[in-house]
């Protein structure tokens, strides 16, 4: 442990992903650029009583028998399994060993909306069905919210720091940027940070089919049609399940090992509405807050900004305020800066959104190169943002992820380019 140093460094090392469209970093990164959505029926229950809500954004071809033993597996639900896949894949990419000298080192911030509410369902069920003794003895163990962050560190031996963080929809923004001030102020030299979530669970569908935030495809269009953020026809977003993961370094502990450095996270702001618990706040202020601290602590100017990956959930209310709050906090920049909105691939990940899409702007960074968003044919006028149509080439200095949780929970992170200085 060592003290306390806010203008200490932090960069990026090392990423891991289990989405939609890709359950690897090299995988998702082909569909986001080449906008292969990963929207599609839903298979894990019949959607045909909920039509037209059918569409979701589901894990595909995942093997956790890969990443966790047999016992481990049974014991868990999908959230940990992705969660533990994508922060082992994060140190692999990373080259970041843990060994008995530094294990007391590295921690681990890691997050989830609702953690293991599919054990919690399935365990009840078997209560009532066939008694108390059919309850699994360690379902409440594996089904809390930081039951993941808990067996990232029982399975690489990350014995520093170690925390989950909670805040809906802007968990994984959050777990990003306390992982960096974890860092800054002395505790450990490298986390294991990032998000899961499991929300493809029937009754939470239900759930936010009643709250009517869900959206349906375009008449007489395919699955991938039902995400279109800041599109006029936006009608409401579309669930996906995942998990994403980093390895935040110190600077100088990054460079004494040369390990590659993908980016370079420099703000992180997080604020509240105190408004409503679903609803954000009018004129988006809440955000622009968040938005405004980031910039600020990075001691970034709005003319450095190169690209947003925004929140874009593709809700009616939710897109045209979050674009109020992009034109608070960056002023006339806003309307000329390139959006990419990356949910319209992958759906809305909830508590993992802003892991995953985190890891896109890391990636759009380290490539210099803006994702393209699906389905945003006209963009609504009264959002008066420049979304990115099409995948391209563009040389990008910084960039904000940000992200917006039920209960008025705001996060923004600014990443840079690595130049190797």
């Amino acid at each position: 442990m060592r003290e306390p140093d806010h203008t200490r460094r932090v960069v990026i090392t090392g990423l891991g992903i289990v989405s939609p469209i890709g359950n690897d970093i090299a995988a998702a990164w082909s569909s986001l650029t080449g906008m292969k959505s990963g929207l599609d029926r839903i298979t894990h229950w019949d959607p045909t009583a909920y039509a037209p809500y059918v569409v979701a954004g589901e894990v595909r071809n995942f093997d956790p028998a890969a990443w966790l033993d047999a016992k481990s597996v049974r014991r868990t639900g999908p959230e940990i399994h992705w969660g533990v896949a994508a922060a082992k894949q994060a140190l692999t990419h990373s080259g970041l060993e843990i060994t008995d000298a530094n294990r007391e080192e590295i921690g681990v911030v890691f997050g989830s909306g609702a953690g293991g509410q599919g054990l919690f369902i399935e365990n009840q069920m078997a209560w009532k069905e066939k008694g108390p003794r059919s309850v699994a003895p360690t379902f409440i163990a594996h089904g809390l919210v930081d039951s993941t962050s808990g067996m990232i560190a029982i399975q690489t031996g990350a014995m520093g720091h170690n925390m989950a963080v909670v805040s809906a929809c802007a968990t994984g923004t959050h777990a990003l940027g306390e992982a960096a001030e974890v860092i800054k102020r002395g505790d450990v030299t490298a986390v294991i940070s990032g998000s899961t979530e499991n929300p493809l669970i029937e009754v939470a569908h239900i759930g936010f089919m009643n709250m009517r935030g869900l959206g349906a495809p375009r008449d007489g269009e395919g699955p991938a049609s039902a995400s279109r953020p800041f599109d006029t026809d936006r009608a409401g977003f579309v669930l996906g399940e995942g998990a994403g993961a980093f390895i935040v370094e110190d600077l100088e502990h990054a460079k004494a090992r040369g390990a590659t450095i993908y980016a370079e996270m420099v703000g992180y702001g997080s604020s509240a509405d105190a408004h409503d618990m679903i609803q954000p706040i009018e004129g988006g202020a809440g955000a622009a807050r968040s938005i405004k601290w980031a910039l600020q602590r990075g001691k970034i100017d709005t003319s450095e900004i190169d690209m947003i990956n925004p929140h874009g959930t593709s809700t009616p209310v939710g897109d045209a305020r979050e674009a109020l709050a992009f034109h608070s906090a960056l002023g006339a920049r806003a309307a000329q800066i390139p959006i990419s909105a990356t949910k319209s691939l992958t759906g809305h990940l909830m508590g993992a959104a802003g892991a995953v899409e985190a890891i896109f702007t890391t990636l759009s960074l380290h490539h210099q190169t803006i994702p393209g968003t699906l389905n945003t044919r006209n963009v609504d006028p009264e959002c008066n943002l420049t979304v990115a149509l099409e995948t391209r080439q563009a040389p990008l200095r910084a960039a904000i992820s940000n992200n917006i949780g039920l209960g008025g929970h705001n996060g923004a992170v600014v990443l840079r380019h690595w130049t190797g200085k």
